[in-house]
Parts: C-alpha cells; sequence; structure tokens
C-alpha cells in the first residue's frame, strides 16, 4: 500500500507539471525566436543593379516596343526617358518597386535618353543611363478592320485586317492584332495573300457577344523595312442569330431568327448556265438603290447575255457578283424556277423585309442550286471551311 501510494504522487506530479505547461502557452504555438536559427545568417546587403532595356547606344529600335528599367537587390527610384527636345514620355513603377515601364510609344527617327535610379539594399543610390535611337521605316503600314465602331453584325461576321501594302513578317503582325470578345470566343488567323488576313471564331458568336478589336501596330516591324502607321481600337455587338436558307429545288428562301423560323418567302435563283455557287455566304453590305451589271463577272453589258439593271434594294453575299436583291421582273418565276444571272430574286416587299431584318454578318445559304461549290475566298464566305481547315489552310 505504501509503495502505491508513492506511485500515485509521482503520476499526480507528472501531470500537474503537464497541466501547467498547457496553462502557460494556451495557443500551443511555439514561443517566437528572436534571432535567426544556428547556422542562419542574415543576407548581407548588396549594391543595386540597374538594367536599361533599350541598352546604351542602341540604334533602330521599334518605337511601338516599350521601354523598361528593371532593379536587382533594390529598388527603383526617378527615371526619366525623354526626347531630343527634352519631352518627357510618360511612364509608370512597378508596385513592388522592382522596375519602370513607359506608358506612351516613341516616334520614328528619333533620339531618346532614359535615366535611372535606384536604392539598393545597402541603403546606397546608383544611377544608370542610355541614349538610343529609334527606327526610320522604309515605309508605314496602315490598316483597317470590316467592323464599324458601335455597330451590331450577324453571327457570322469575320473580322478582316488589310494592310495598305504587304507584311513579310506575318507571325509579327498576327502579335499585334487581338481580338477580344465577352464572353470568350477561340478564333484563328487565315492569310490572303500579304495584305489581308482574315480571324474567325470557331463558331458562330453567340448572340449578345461584345467585341474589341485592337490593331496595336504602330511601331511594330512588319517586314521588309515596313512598320505600322498608327494603332487602331473598333468595340462591337453581336445581335440577333439571323441564318437564311435558299433552296433551289423548293424555289423557297426560310428565314430563321434565334433558331426560330420566322418567314418563308418564293426565290428564283440562277437558270442553267448560270446556277448560284452552293455553300454558305455572308452578308457583306447592303444597298438601297443599285444598279446590277454582269461586267462584275467578266460580261460587258453591251455583249450578248450582258446587262445593267437598277434595283431597289441589293445586299452583297460575294466578290463574284452574288446578290439578293429585288427583281419585280421575275415575281411570276419566284418560288417555280430559276430564271436569274446568279443572284437570288426576291420581290421588293421581300427584299426589303429582310434587308430590314437583317444586318452585315448574318448567314444566307444556298442549296440544291445545281451550281458549284462555294469558294471560301469569294466573300466572305469563311464558314464553308471546317475549322480544321481553317486552320490548315495554306496562306
Amino acid at each position: 500500500m505504501r509503495g502505491m501510494k508513492a506511485r500515485l504522487l509521482v503520476a499526480a506530479g507528472v501531470i500537474g507539471l503537464t497541466v501547467a505547461g498547457c496553462s502557460g502557452n494556451p495557443s500551443g504555438e511555439p514561443p517566437k525566436q528572436t534571432a535567426p536559427p544556428a547556422g542562419e545568417t542574415k543576407p548581407a546587403p548588396k549594391p543595386a543593379v540597374l538594367s536599361l532595356t533599350p541598352a546604351k547606344d542602341a540604334k533602330d529600335v521599334a518605337p511601338g516596343e516599350p521601354v523598361s528599367v528593371a532593379v536587382k537587390d533594390g529598388k527603383v527610384g526617378d527615371v526619366k526617358l525623354t526626347g531630343a527636345d527634352g519631352k518627357p514620355v510618360a511612364g509608370k513603377a512597378r508596385a513592388d518597386g522592382s522596375g519602370w515601364d513607359s506608358a506612351e510609344p516613341l516616334g520614328y527617327n528619333k533620339t531618346y535618353k532614359l535615366t535611372a535610379t535606384a536604392t539598393g539594399t545597402d541603403g546606397k543610390p546608383v544611377t544608370s543611363e542610355s541614349t538610343f535611337s529609334t527606327v526610320k521605316p522604309a515605309r508605314q503600314l496602315g490598316v483597317s478592320v470590316n467592323l464599324v465602331e458601335g455597330e451590331t453584325v450577324g453571327v457570322g461576321l469575320p473580322l478582316i485586317f488589310t494592310f495598305t501594302g504587304n507584311v513579310t513578317d506575318k507571325p509579327a503582325a498576327e502579335k499585334a492584332l487581338k481580338v477580344t470578345a465577352e464572353p470568350a470566343a477561340e478564333g484563328a488567323f487565315r492569310w490572303s495573300g500579304d495584305k489581308q488576313v482574315t480571324w474567325r471564331p470557331k463558331d458562330y458568336w453567340k448572340s449578345g457577344t461584345k467585341i474589341k478589336v485592337d490593331a496595336a501596330v504602330y511601331g511594330k516591324p512588319l517586314g521588309g523595312g515596313s512598320y505600322g502607321r498608327e494603332d487602331k481600337t473598333v468595340t462591337g455587338t453581336v445581335g440577333d442569330k439571323l441564318v437564311a436558307v435558299a433552296d433551289g429545288g423548293t424555289h423557297q428562301m426560310k428565314v430563321s431568327i434565334n433558331d426560330k423560323e420566322v418567314k418563308t418567302m418564293p426565290t428564283s435563283m440562277g437558270k442553267p448556265g448560270h446556277n448560284t455557287p452552293q455553300g454558305t455566304y455572308t452578308v457583306m453590305s447592303e444597298h438601297t438603290g443599285y444598279t446590277m451589271n454582269s461586267a462584275t463577272y467578266g460580261v460587258p453589258e453591251d455583249a450578248p447575255g450582258g446587262y445593267s439593271t437598277f434595283v431597289q434594294y441589293a445586299v452583297r453575299l460575294s466578290w463574284s457578283g452574288i446578290f439578293y436583291h429585288s427583281a419585280p421582273w421575275s415575281v411570276r418565276q419566284q418560288g417555280h424556277s430559276n430564271v436569274s444571272h446568279g443572284c437570288l430574286n426576291l420581290s421588293t416587299e421581300n427584299t426589303k423585309w429582310l434587308m430590314d431584318t437583317s444586318k452585315k454578318g448574318d448567314i444566307i445559304t444556298v442549296q440544291n442550286s445545281g451550281g458549284p461549290k462555294l469558294e471560301p475566298t469569294d466573300g466572305w464566305s469563311v464558314w464553308q471551311l471546317s475549322w480544321d481547315e481553317w486552320r490548315t489552310a495554306a496562306n
């Protein structure tokens, strides 16, 4: 009994020590160390190292590329970028102090001086300078896009960028062209020659999509001594999904809006020898008061089979002269036979309704016309190619 009592007292003492230890540090966290652990040393103070881009005495600098300052082992201080005339170029320090970046483009064929300071971890200031000159371009190329600011377009609109001269560095041009969509849309570029590149989404745009195009070409090299002339930014919105299907067998055109059929109209397509090419067209432009002329497909108006006819309403679907247009002279044949030179004839009333309802970028599909397959390069007929064909087509 006496031995057991002793063991109980020892156990109680251990428990008491344990409780006392918990009460001294209720959080259970180890006490904070006030000195570095044994074997570790505080990094030695170092002088700041400045890296300036462009480097000192650099020549033929592309004025569209940013000027920058990078700091190692320190924080950036005052930075000044000025032209030969003393005019400062705007810029901004990075939030973490690791450097500075210019915020506006430079001029062509100009000289600039960049002066930067920084303070190292040793507390001492350092300064670095760079004087450089920008390129004198052999030529400057402008660029236009087939989207008008604030425009509402159809779900099939491709974005077509046309340069004023040949672009030999196509990857550089594509890098300068940015398409942003909300909601996001996957897309890809395809070139037609050396002056025009088209960006199309993988699938039709979704109605309501906000599109923004940034052609940031100014000061960017485009190959062969050419540089971009000026930047261009354009925004637009995708409207209702309108798709019209014209059938050469039934001689009817069915129009759907947002996948709901809303109207069927009699039509007359190209007669034998002038059969309308089959495929998916994209509306390119609308015209009130237009002269249809056979010369658009190589037949002079005064030659046998030639013509020049004024129509009240016409909507272009291809470069080769395919339109849907008002044709009051063929109303009796519309819905029964094909008598046109290749266009889609509609009554004046139906043409006006469709033109008032549709917009640039809407989809018009022609089937059972007996005509050849529509060429994807004829107009904006990008949907003639599958997504895989679009991405792999030879440029």
